[in-house]
């Protein structure tokens, strides 16, 4: 690698540590949410509540103690929901804690006659207002889902509750109602309803005021994320793309994950000078990167600091995935972060690849078999490709995909034929049959990102399941073959998590511990492709080039995890368009990118 990285001073080292977790909204959401317990104890529980005012109260005019139990009830179930949001500094979260923990102190002292309730409240009021300046962070991303998803979780945890409130009264429920008139019961007052269900006294009024404030809760919460402004996870601007790919043109050669930068779902972070970079996308909380940033390795510190003072704003969780060796240490350095090695990336030098030997005989002997089956391969640039035989290999590439949803965001790209990617190397497989279906003799594809000037990163690998097996061995000895022609000297394959420890663990004197770990690793690879991905990669005779993960502390690492997951598609919780829409937006979006490909043609 050329070139040092200037180290910063201890001052900017420390602004870079990122947002650790404070003492104090850690304690404070935490507390919120005993008093949220608390608040909805006082408001379900009768025993929990009762007090000698308590029979007074029960006897007065009105419906003022039932609905004192319903606001404590309330209180504490929003403050249970704003707990997360006072641990991570939101100030929106502040200011509702603030409103909500007066009026939990009102109900708890006018139902219950609790003094020590209401203190519990103020000692959380006090240090909120007295280290409000701590809870100054901005809002995630959010969109039309979240009502969604709110509306799900809240009538589920509602239903629950509601059966509680319904069943805690065994000595003033008139009769023995069964399950069934209980859950019905619930249902019913969660609109504001009587059910079947009877109480002698008051009991009736309490419940209904109860059942009708969980209703209101899940109501009100779904109406006002549906309809609150949408704040989008930011996306590649035209600006950003084009600054980005000039930043490529120039130090593209220096990660084989450049490319991947440019996916259209990630923002992006400049130095201050311009010259370097960092794509981010932000995933429940996790403000996740990938690969080393791009750009100028002497003004990698300056867009660090960017990426590092973006994540304090928002108080969003730091973490880098599948960075380079000399990536982690710059990471490490300059943040304070740790590194935690990831996989390792496959990268076959085509100077020394070969069919010969006997280390490739299996995939010689494959590649034999099938050419013999009548499979021809081609391998071009994409600029080259006529517009329908392009658009037929995009519409084989969604068909043929196995899952609903599209998968990556580290080596990924994220699309096939944009104009924008002239560059891009694309190897398909042919074979004429005598029924030719839908996409003509097209059986498989692999797609190639540039890394470089010199070099190329596999992005996708899809086929048709009818096809023979083997189409994707056949592509990489196509591509590997058909290299020097477009002047590629290396070419990166896939990524293999924790291929280390599947090779260490399945060598011979191989210790109890790493052959445990092995064996979970190759349980898990029945969801994630673990070993089959490390063997594929492996039938290549490839170099090994470590990869990592930058993360704050251990403790962050499960969250970490489940981002990453769901950022490569693995978890998904938004419901998929359907195909014929999904092709409705991409074909959308094309004349855009082809517009701009067209802009940067004429500067050039």
């Amino acid at each position: 690698m050329s070139g040092e990285v200037p180290s910063r001073s201890g001052r900017a080292r420390r602004i870079l540590r990122g947002p650790r977790p404070e003492a104090v909204p850690v304690l404070v959401g935490r507390a919120a949410a005993l008093v949220g317990v608390l608040d909805i104890a006082a408001g379900v529980f009768p025993r929990f509540r009762h007090s000698r005012m308590h029979a007074i109260a029960e006897v007065l005019p009105g419906s003022f103690g039932p609905f004192a139990a319903a606001l404590s009830l309330s209180s504490g179930v929003l403050l249970l929901l704003l707990a997360h949001g006072l641990k991570r500094r939101k100030r929106r979260a502040w200011r509702a804690a603030v409103a909500l923990l007066p009026a939990g102190a009102a109900a708890q002292f006018a139902y219950r006659h609790s003094v020590v309730g209401v203190l519990i409240a103020v000692a959380l009021l006090v240090p909120l207002l007295l280290h409000r300046d701590q809870f100054a962070a901005l809002p995630d991303p959010r969109s039309r889902w979240r009502a969604l998803t709110n509306f799900v979780l809240m009538s589920a945890g509602s239903l629950v509750l509601g059966l509680i409130i319904v069943s805690v009264h065994p000595h003033r429920t008139i009769g023995d109602p069964s399950l069934a008139d209980r859950l019905t019961h619930v249902v019913y007052g969660l609109f504001g309803f009587e059910g079947p269900v009877d109480y002698q006294g008051n009991t009736s009024w309490t419940v209904a005021f109860s059942l009708g404030a969980l209703g209101w809760i899940t109501a009100a919460t779904t109406i006002y994320l549906a309809f609150r402004p949408e704040h989008p996870a930011a996306r590649l601007t035209e600006e950003d793309e084009s600054r980005l790919r000039a930043l490529l043109e120039k130090h593209g050669g220096r990660d084989s994950l450049g490319h991947f930068a440019l996916r259209r779902d990630k923002a992006v972070v400049f130095s201050p000078s311009g010259k370097a970079a960092v794509t981010y996308r932000v995933v429940s909380g996790v403000m996740l990167a990938s690969g080393d940033p791009i750009g100028d390795v002497e003004a990698w510190p300056g867009a660090i600091e960017r990426f590092m003072d973006e994540a304090t704003a928002h108080s969003w969780t730091p973490a880098v995935m599948g960075c380079s060796e000399t990536g982690g240490e710059v990471w490490t350095r300059e943040t304070g972060l740790d590194a935690l090695e990831l996989g390792d990336e496959a990268v076959v030098d085509v100077a020394d690849f070969s069919l010969a030997g006997r280390a490739m005989r299996n995939v010689r002997q494959m590649v034999k078999r099938i050419e013999r089956a009548g499979y021809e391969t081609r391998v071009r640039r994409i600029r080259d490709l006529g517009d329908a035989e392009l658009e037929r290999i995009r519409r084989a590439a969604e068909d043929w995909r196995g899952t609903d949803t599209e998968r990556g965001f580290s080596m990924a790209l994220g699309r096939v034929g944009d104009p924008a990617d002239g560059d891009c190397l694309i190897a398909t497989a042919h074979k004429q049959d005598d029924e030719p279906g839908e996409y003509g003799d097209l059986k498989a594809v692999l797609h190639f990102v540039p890394w470089g000037t010199d070099g190329a990163s596999l992005d996708l690998m899809r086929r048709d399941r009818s096809a023979d097996p083997g189409m994707n061995e056949l592509l990489i000895v196509a591509a590997l073959q058909a290299a020097p022609k477009f002047g590629i000297t290396r070419v990166s394959l896939n990524f293999a998590m924790f291929r280390s420890a599947l090779a260490r663990g399945e060598k011979i004197g191989a210790g109890p511990v790493l052959r445990a770990w092995r064996g979970l690793l190759v349980f898990l690879s029945r969801w994630f492709q673990i070993e089959s991905l490390y063997k594929f990669n492996a039938k290549f005779q490839p170099r090994w080039e470590p990869r990592f993960v930058v993360y704050r502390n251990s403790a962050d690492l499960p969250r970490i995890g489940f981002a990453a997951m769901q950022a490569e598609g693995f978890v998904n919780f938004a419901l998929p368009l359907p195909r014929f829409l999904r092709r409705r937006r991409a074909a959308a979006e094309r004349p855009c990118a082809h517009a701009m490909a067209e802009r940067d043609v004429r500067a050039a």
